[in-house]
């Protein structure tokens, strides 16, 4: 009787070396990709809180001209730009020229005094328009709203927000709440980082809108809409275009 031959797989080993052998080019695999996330998870826990050395507009500054543009000039919202600059470009001298000590929290900011440059923004279902004042790695300053109303969500930021309302009102709701909150011009609605809500600019509302974290990470949320909804090529330019230039003008001023 002719003796069974043992198998062997095309490349002569065992079938059960084979599979041992693929078991652990896996197990390799996930152990190398969950150290690296181990890696990137240490570095961004150690450089997170680097980011508040890098904040140059006050909170409270920005409220109190919020507040002042409402009081001089009431549903007037061109006279209320015009307002919000001129305090800016005040408090920040040094903003159209000049150097600072780069990558320290104190010197001059780049502003974006064209207040021709408004586009539309599309992002969590919500659209308006906006007008960029200030962007950089840790800090974005604009106007946003629409005269015709809209609703969506905030979106899960790495960034605080702070929305200082100039006229209109935002409604805002958070799951579990059964009362929403309501936000008249003067106020500020301020949303903490790793915060989401549900908000509606009631009938039409604008806003100065300051958030101060790591910028570039909302990127994704602001121009989702735009790549995958309204295809709207023109905006989405214009807003990566925008956004690039303030943020590389600041970068060569030391302001990250």
């Amino acid at each position: 009787m002719a003796k069974k031959k043992s198998g062997v797989s095309a490349n002569g080993s065992a079938p059960g070396a084979s599979r041992r052998s693929g078991w652990t080019s896996c197990w390799t695999k996930w152990v190398t990709r969950l150290f690296m996330l181990s890696v990137v998870y240490v570095i961004a826990k150690a450089i997170d809180p680097l980011r508040t050395r890098f904040y140059r507009f006050d909170p409270e500054m920005l409220h109190a001209v919020a507040r002042s543009a409402v009081a001089s000039s009431p549903d007037d919202m061109d006279a209320m730009v015009s307002h919000i600059l001129a305090n800016l470009t005040a408090e920040y001298p040094q903003a159209a020229s000049g150097w600072a000590t780069p990558w320290t929290a104190t010197g001059p900011v780049a502003l974006n005094t064209n207040k021709r440059e408004w586009l539309f923004n599309n992002a969590g279902g919500a659209m308006g328009a906006m007008y960029i004042i200030h962007a950089s790695i840790t800090e974005y300053l604009i106007i946003f709203g629409t005269p015709l109303g809209t609703e969506g969500h905030t979106g899960l930021h790495t960034a605080d927000d702070y929305f200082h309302i100039l006229q209109g009102e935002q409604w805002v709701f958070a799951p579990g709440a059964f009362e929403r909150e309501v936000y008249r011009p003067g106020d500020m609605n301020f949303l903490p980082r790793f915060t989401a809500k549900q908000y509606k600019m009631h009938e039409g509302c604008f806003a100065l809108e300051y958030a101060r974290g790591w910028i570039p990470l909302m990127m994704p949320f602001g121009l989702a809409d735009l790549v995958s909804s309204t295809l709207d090529v023109p905006t989405l330019w214009d807003t990566v275009r925008i956004t690039g230039r303030e943020m590389l003008r600041n970068v060569v001023m030391g302001k990250i």
